[in-house]
C-alpha cells in the first residue's frame, strides 16, 4: 500500500518563505499588516509546497466559515423543473466561487422544514443565507431573522411592511409588466388578459399591478389567478378562452406560464399571434426560443440577480468584518427589465 505524502504544514512555509509563522497565517488567512514583498514570499512558498490552509483552523482566526446558504422556499421537484432557480443559482455559485466560498443547498418540502432550516443557520455553519421564492405568509424570514444571520432576499420579502429594511435584489416587475401590455395595446389589440403567478408571491403581485396600471378598466374576466408553471398556464387559457371566447391578447406572467398558454391556443385552433397575441416574462431562453412562434417576453436578468445577491451578501460581512459600525447595505436594489420582442406579439 503506498504511503500518503504527509501534507504541508503552516511551519513548513514558513521555513521555506524565511518568516515567521505568526506571518504566514496573517497572509494566508487574509490579515493585514504584512508588507508585500513578505506576502509575495508566502504566496510563493504556498505554491511552492501545494499547502492547503485547514479551513477548521482558519475559521477559529477569522471567524468565518466561507460558506453560505442558499435557501430556496420551494420543494425540490419545483426547484428542478424550473429554468428560473437553476440560472438564479447559476449568478449565485459563480460570485460565491470567485470569493472562494462554498455553497451550500437548503430546500423546503412543507412548513416543518422551516424550523430545520432555522436551526441550521443558528448553528454556526455558515457565514450568511441567499433566500428568495418567498410566499406571503412565510414564517422563513422571522426565522431566519431570529437565528441572526446577515440575509440578503432574492425578491421584496413581504410588501405590507413598511419598516423592513431587508437587503433584497428583485427586477422591475411592476414597470415590465406595464411595457408588455402597452405593446399589446400599440399592436390595437382590446381584449388583453393576463394569466397571473402566485399572488403570494411579490413578483406577480407585482406583474399583475402592472397590467392593472394599463389596463384599469379591463373585465375582471380577463383576469386568471395561476401558478408560474406550464400546467397552470394550460388550465388558466382554458379558463380564459371560458370567460371570454372572444380574448385576442394574454399576457402571462412568467415564460412557463405562456408556453402552456401557446400549447391550449393551438389545440384549439388559435393562431398566434394573428388571433391571439402572447407574452411573457423572463426570457428564459430555453424556453422562449422553443415556443412556437417564439416567445415575445420581458426580459430580467436572473443570472445577475443571483450574483448580485451574492455579492451583497459577501460585500456586507467583509465590511462588517473589518468595521463593526459600517453602514448597513442599501435595503434593496431594482434591476431594470427589457421588453424582447419575438413571433408571439
Amino acid at each position: 500500500m503506498t504511503e500518503t505524502a504527509p501534507r504541508p504544514t503552516l511551519e513548513a512555509v514558513a521555513a521555506l518563505a524565511g518568516v515567521s509563522r505568526a506571518t504566514v497565517s496573517r497572509v494566508v488567512n487574509g490579515g493585514e499588516g504584512v508588507r508585500e514583498p513578505l506576502v509575495q514570499r508566502v504566496r510563493r512558498a504556498v505554491e511552492e509546497l501545494g499547502y492547503v490552509p485547514n479551513r477548521a483552523a482558519r475559521s477559529l482566526v477569522t471567524r468565518r466559515h466561507d460558506a453560505v446558504a442558499v435557501v430556496i422556499a420551494e420543494p425540490e421537484t419545483r426547484v428542478f423543473a424550473d429554468p428560473f432557480f437553476g440560472l438564479q443559482l447559476r449568478g449565485i455559485s459563480k460570485e460565491l466561487t470567485a470569493h472562494d466560498s462554498q455553497l451550500v443547498l437548503l430546500l423546503t418540502e412543507g412548513r416543518d422544514d422551516h424550523a430545520r432550516v432555522a436551526r441550521y443557520l443558528a448553528g454556526g455553519h455558515v457565514d450568511g443565507a441567499l433566500v428568495f421564492s418567498l410566499h406571503l405568509d412565510d414564517p422563513l424570514p422571522g426565522l431566519i431573522r431570529g437565528a441572526g444571520v446577515p440575509t440578503v432576499f432574492g425578491g421584496r420579502p413581504d410588501w405590507s411592511d413598511t419598516s423592513d429594511r431587508s437587503v433584497y435584489v428583485d427586477s422591475d416587475n411592476r414597470g415590465g409588466a406595464r411595457a408588455a401590455v402597452r405593446h399589446l395595446v400599440s399592436l390595437g389589440r382590446k381584449r388583453i388578459a393576463h394569466i397571473t403567478g402566485a399572488l403570494d408571491q411579490t413578483s406577480a403581485v407585482d406583474r399583475l399591478d402592472g397590467f392593472r396600471d394599463v389596463m384599469g378598466d379591463a373585465d375582471p374576466r380577463l383576469i386568471v389567478e395561476s401558478d408560474f408553471t406550464p400546467a397552470g398556464g394550460e388550465r388558466a387559457m382554458r379558463e380564459l378562452l371560458d370567460r371570454r371566447p372572444d380574448v385576442d391578447a394574454v399576457f402571462a406572467a412568467n415564460d412557463l406560464t405562456a408556453s402552456g398558454a401557446l400549447r391550449v391556443l393551438r389545440e384549439c385552433g388559435r393562431r398566434v399571434p394573428e388571433d391571439v397575441a402572447v407574452i411573457g416574462f423572463d426570457d428564459m431562453l430555453p424556453v422562449a426560443d422553443q415556443t412556437d412562434p417564439p416567445l415575445t417576453t420581458v426580459r430580467q436578468d436572473i443570472e445577475e440577480m443571483g450574483r448580485l445577491m451574492a455579492s451583497l451578501l459577501l460585500t456586507g460581512l467583509d465590511r462588517g468584518h473589518r468595521d463593526k459600525n459600517a453602514p448597513d447595505a442599501p435595503p434593496g436594489v431594482i434591476l431594470p427589465t427589457t421588453l424582447v420582442r419575438r413571433g408571439s406579439a
